[in-house]
């Protein structure tokens, strides 16, 4: 499965957010969607996610118009996982889970829906507080219930914005290493909206950086994260180095612009 993003623009009113993006994503990889705040980028995470509709170009999904998706249809192909989930009603885990089965069940759930909810929340770790509200849970675990409600709709695009701005180094380490088995082991594409440049360049396939909604920088995250790189999109000068478990970025001094 494969995801083209040809020439997208997106605006607020007279604020242009985004312009013209152009981007191929395709399944099995970890994409992290990275820059500095304004940049775009979860903006351009809920055009893909059909959130936020573009004002020109197009998203294909395998040679597909995503506009030409019925609803239904799309929601089996892709989840999106939000950056902050608050629930208007009181909700244990397993019924949020099972919310993910909706695109699937048309009167009521069936065995093989319990079957797949069961399997997502084992899948993450959560079998000890299925029957917990979801307001009890810590920032971590709401984080992972939300993950386990995008698999349950068994999609082949999981599309997360920030799915660890919010967590101790635990749960952000648990969050990225389920992210990369579900690219890797699952075949799935995983594309994910990050501020952290180390945790994503240490566990991402490929970055796109960007910039003032354009596309600075995308590739390999050793082609990406440079110093040339952090100074033209953050405006500072940093140290890099690498070892076996990634890169270690030390901001130094601000530019003076």
């Amino acid at each position: 499965m494969k995801v083209t993003i040809e020439d997208i623009s997106f605006s607020y009113g007279s604020s242009e957010l985004l312009k013209n993006i152009n981007i191929e994503l395709c399944k099995g990889q970890l994409v992290s969607i990275i820059g500095p705040n304004g940049a775009g980028k979860s903006t351009l995470l809920k055009c893909i996610a059909t959130i936020l509709k573009p004002k020109n170009g197009s998203i294909f999904i395998d040679s597909k118009n995503i506009s030409e998706y019925e609803k239904i249809e799309l929601a089996k192909i892709q989840g999106y996982v939000p950056q902050n989930y608050y629930s208007s009603f009181r909700i244990n885990v397993t019924d949020a889970v099972m919310l993910g089965r909706r695109p699937y069940i048309k009167w009521k759930a069936k065995e093989e829906d319990l079957k797949i909810v069961n399997s997502s929340i084992e899948y993450l770790g959560l079998q000890s507080m299925c029957h917990r509200e979801l307001d009890s849970l810590s920032g971590g675990e709401r984080q992972k219930v939300m993950i386990a409600r995008a698999l349950a709709q068994e999609p082949h695009i999981m599309l997360l914005d920030e799915p660890t701005s919010a967590l101790d180094l635990k749960y952000s380490l648990e969050v990225m290493e389920l992210l990369k088995k579900l690219a890797k082991k699952e075949n799935k594409l995983i594309i994910v909206v990050m501020h952290n440049l180390e945790m994503s360049a240490r566990y991402s396939d490929k970055l796109i950086l960007m910039k003032e909604g354009k596309v600075h920088s995308s590739g390999d995250p050793k082609e990406v994260v440079t110093i040339k790189n952090l100074e033209e999109v953050y405006g500072v000068h940093c140290k890099i180095e690498e070892d076996s478990f990634g890169f270690k970025i030390t901001p130094v001094k601000t530019i003076e612009s």
